[in-house]
């Protein structure tokens, strides 16, 4: 069986709703345990104070704004070189998620700046082109919005998102390309040991499969949305017609 088969609306619409229950149910086992568990029953740092617990939404927050732009991209190649609507249209159910997370990550980074660093914003190289994968989702957004023909939408929003994805490049390796700024180094490393207590580590990863799982349940809530979107349209114009 090839995964392309999945491209077909009919099977990706079977499919999904055979997922959907289980991954919201894990979603939300896995955010109330790791959400609970790190603001409730780990002990404040000693020198951050309760403060450092912001770590259980910004960080996964963080991550989650920067992959979904890159699994956006994915999708618009996949729309530009085999135009399959359904991974357009995935990556148009993603871009509102993403724009939520955006916005938690600045929220919840700023909260945490103002005792650390003493103020709510600094144009830090990673906070700035933070800031500017945001405008682009908006701007995303809004060209899906501004366009009525979807193909024709697909098309330019796709050529954004490959722009964009520089800008998500940069968020995710800024701290490596500049070791001037402000903003610490990652919390989370494939290669190195972590350098956040282990009483944090694990309901933070526990934190990061809930986000996870919840733009999966989402992404898969709005891409059968805008499928059935499409449906209705089609057969609205045939009747006119």
């Amino acid at each position: 069986m090839s995964l392309w088969e999945y491209a077909n609306p009919v099977k990706f619409m079977a499919l999904s709703g055979r997922v959907l229950p289980f991954a919201t149910l894990l979603a939300a086992s896995c955010l109330f345990t790791g959400l609970i568990w790190g603001f409730f029953f780990t002990a404040d740092d000693f020198k951050q104070g309760s403060t450092v617990k912001i770590i259980f939404l910004h960080v996964p927050a963080a991550m989650m704004a920067i992959n979904i732009w890159i699994m956006m991209l994915i999708a618009s190649l996949i729309w530009l070189i085999r135009r399959h609507h359904v991974s357009a249209l995935a990556a148009r159910a993603a871009a509102p998620i993403g724009i939520t997370m955006t916005l938690i990550a600045l929220f919840t980074g700023a909260i945490w700046g103002k005792p650390m660093w003493g103020t709510y914003w600094a144009w830090d190289p990673r906070l700035t082109s933070f800031i500017i994968l945001f405008v682009f989702y908006l701007g995303y957004n809004a060209l899906w919005a501004a366009v009525d023909d979807d193909d024709t939408a697909a098309d330019l929003t796709s050529i954004l998102c490959m722009v964009g994805s520089v800008f998500a490049l940069l968020s995710r390796y800024a701290v490596n390309l500049w070791n001037n700024g402000l903003h610490q180094s990652a919390t989370l490393t494939v290669t190195e040991r972590s350098p956040i207590d282990a009483s944090y580590y694990t309901p933070l990863l526990i934190c990061i499969a809930g986000f996870i799982l919840l733009f999966i349940t989402l992404v898969l809530l709005r891409t059968r949305t805008h499928i059935r979107l499409r449906r209705t349209r089609a057969l609205l114009a045939r009747g006119s017609a």
